[in-house]
């Protein structure tokens, strides 16, 4: 789906009543987690002075969405929620907070609404500012992540991990040059959707770097393992000659001993490749990828002789990720004091896209509406008596509905329950009101038990 303009499509969607429902339940099933790992929330505007976008995002700067300038002040509409949290942290001196966000953000990106590609959309993100020790909050950043996918059950999920020093270590250590490291790197990020022939030629043909480059690198970048491939490289000749990847490597190593303790490292994979495009990480980077279980493809352990490496799925897509950002705070900062944060994202509109294909295929109704009782009537003259047993409904607290009609008929007001899925029906009658009391009948089993009509019902009917 997708708003138009009168250029067709302008990559915006409209949501309607049954996406929504889906949406709103995955939105709580994060908000709960988040909420389980002691976290608060932010908001902040939707647009910023353009300057504090500016140089934070790299090659994706050109995808910032400008607002015309209305004398003199430039602004821009978010394109993450990362930047504008470093520009919060900075401006208000705060030194540590554990928050998630969730909200719209804006990229002029050319739309594939197909693949959930838009211009505007949510994104969903849990952070850890403040200085503590290693590798601890990243750990919990995982945890969150596979509770994240565990719950939604969206299939089976790989996490891979890397570190931004590695990276850099690696690029070094293979002949990279210095000015060349960041281009290099978002080329390699690419290798999830291109081949390593295709990658090399990017690196070697439009970037210039040298054949036997690049050939070191794809020695390393096809490498995956777990605590074991970290202490394999911390061993390696080439490798151990960079300071800067030792550290990464043994911070993956003690990251991987907290995940053991947190039970999540049977979905996480140590993996060379992973490169995430973003200029402002500075240790840890992952991504969550969903898995179609049961490809199988060579053994990466054919491949390198790494050891421990697992058996292979094909990856259907990035649903999550983030890492470590030491000095984004510190752009904002006059005095460039930092403050070290990790984080997370969970790519909410790919989850909504395959909740929303599930829905379609599981013949399960999708409720949009939570109504629990339907006041109706099996004769004429009683919309008085149904407004008012809906009104004493309401102020129990109860969620009910009545038909907007002087004398509905029964079985329009039946089959209105049965389309929207409202569980009881309470039908008043001239005999019941005589009597004193409601028909409360089970839609789906047509069961039904008179009640005694009286404002102390009301909460009752809850328990019904």
């Amino acid at each position: 789906t997708g708003a138009q303009d009168s250029k067709g499509k302008i990559g915006t969607r409209d949501y309607n009543p049954k996406q929504m429902a889906i949406r709103e339940k995955v939105f709580n099933t994060i908000i709960s987690c988040f909420k389980r790992h002691g976290a608060e929330t932010i908001d902040t505007p939707v647009f910023e002075l353009k300057e504090t976008l500016t140089g934070k995002y790299g090659e994706d700067s050109k995808l910032i969405y400008d607002l015309k300038d209305q004398g003199g002040e430039l602004l821009s509409l978010r394109y993450d929620l990362t930047v504008p949290f470093a520009r919060y942290l900075a401006m208000n001196k705060i030194t540590n907070i554990k928050r998630y966000h969730i909200a719209k953000v804006y990229r002029r990106d050319n739309p594939a609404m197909t693949r959930g590609r838009y211009r505007e959309f949510y994104q969903c993100d849990f952070d850890i500012a403040g200085q503590y020790d290693a590798m601890i909050p990243d750990a919990e950043c995982l945890k969150i992540v596979y509770e994240i996918l565990h719950e939604l059950d969206l299939g089976d999920f790989r996490i891979k991990v890397n570190d931004r020093r590695i990276l850099d270590g690696m690029f070094a250590v293979c002949g990279v040059p210095d000015d060349k490291f960041r281009t290099i790197c978002s080329t390699v990020d690419k290798l999830d959707k291109m081949s390593w022939e295709d990658v090399k030629k990017e690196m070697v043909n439009e970037k210039g770097l040298s054949e036997q480059a690049a050939d070191q690198i794809g020695e390393y970048v096809s490498m995956q393992g777990g605590m074991d491939l970290a202490e394999h490289l911390l061993q390696d000749q080439k490798m151990s000659q960079s300071k800067q990847a030792c550290a990464g490597l043994s911070d993956i190593k003690l990251l991987f001993s907290y995940l053991q303790l947190f039970q999540v490292t049977d979905k996480v994979v140590f993996d060379l490749s992973l490169a995430r495009g973003l200029d402002y990480y500075t240790g840890v980077i992952y991504e969550a990828v969903l898995t179609q279980a049961g490809v199988a493809s060579v053994t990466t352990e054919a491949q390198n002789g790494a050891p421990g490496s697992t058996e292979e799925s094909v990856s259907v897509g990035s649903v999550a990720g983030g890492g470590r950002y030491d000095g984004l705070v510190g752009m904002f900062d006059p005095k460039g004091r930092k403050v070290p944060c990790v984080g997370v994202s969970i790519g909410i509109e790919r989850i909504f896209s395959i909740m929303e294909q599930k829905a379609e295929v599981s013949a399960e109704k999708v409720r949009t509406t939570e109504v629990q009782v339907m006041v109706a009537s099996a004769q004429k003259n009683l919309l008085e008596e149904r407004l008012k047993l809906t009104a004493e409904l309401w102020n129990a607290g109860i969620k009910a509905e009545v038909m907007y009609k002087k004398n509905p008929k029964l079985l329009s007001q039946l089959q209105h329950c049965e389309e929207s899925g409202i569980p009881l029906v309470a039908i008043l009658g001239e005999q019941e009101l005589k009597d004193g009391v409601v028909k409360l009948r089970v839609v789906a089993t047509r069961e039904e038990v008179s009640h005694t009509v009286d404002i102390h019902t009301a909460p009752h009917l809850r328990t019904i």
